[in-house]
């Protein structure tokens, strides 16, 4: 899957014009679809977990979490055995980590790269596709 600029600018919680920035300074591979400049997902992925791992990733839009709140993010890792997955997705400046059946994993098409929607509510972690 591909996206916009905006688009992932939105799911890093960054400004387009850092996005852009860090496609210009080579952060993020592009592709041109359509005349459009676009960002692999898996590239934005890769992006993504290093700004969290790095502790890079600033709070730049500024939000209150709730417990019952839905965050869109990107899927970042996918790491299945028969029975469970294990679902990474960075929204925004948040790590988040989901445990699932692999079957409800494959089902919904989480893979690296695929944008997703993690409803938190007490310790769990529900991932959904938009």
């Amino acid at each position: 899957m591909d996206y916009r600029i905006a688009e992932a600018a939105e799911l890093l919680g960054v400004s387009d014009d850092t996005m852009r920035r860090w496609a210009d300074a080579g952060r993020v591979a592009t592709a041109t679809r359509g005349g459009r400049t676009v960002i692999p997902g898996t590239g934005l992925a890769e992006l993504a977990a290093s700004l969290v791992d790095a502790g890079e990733h600033a709070r730049t839009r500024g939000s209150s979490v709730s417990a019952r709140n839905r965050m869109t993010g990107l899927v970042t890792r996918v790491t299945k055995d028969t029975v469970m997955a294990q679902i990474e997705m960075v929204c925004g400046p948040y790590r988040m980590v989901s445990l699932m059946s692999a079957e409800a994993a494959t089902e919904l098409g989480l893979e690296p790269g695929v944008r997703a929607i993690a409803s938190v509510k007490s310790t769990n972690v529900v991932v959904e596709r938009p």
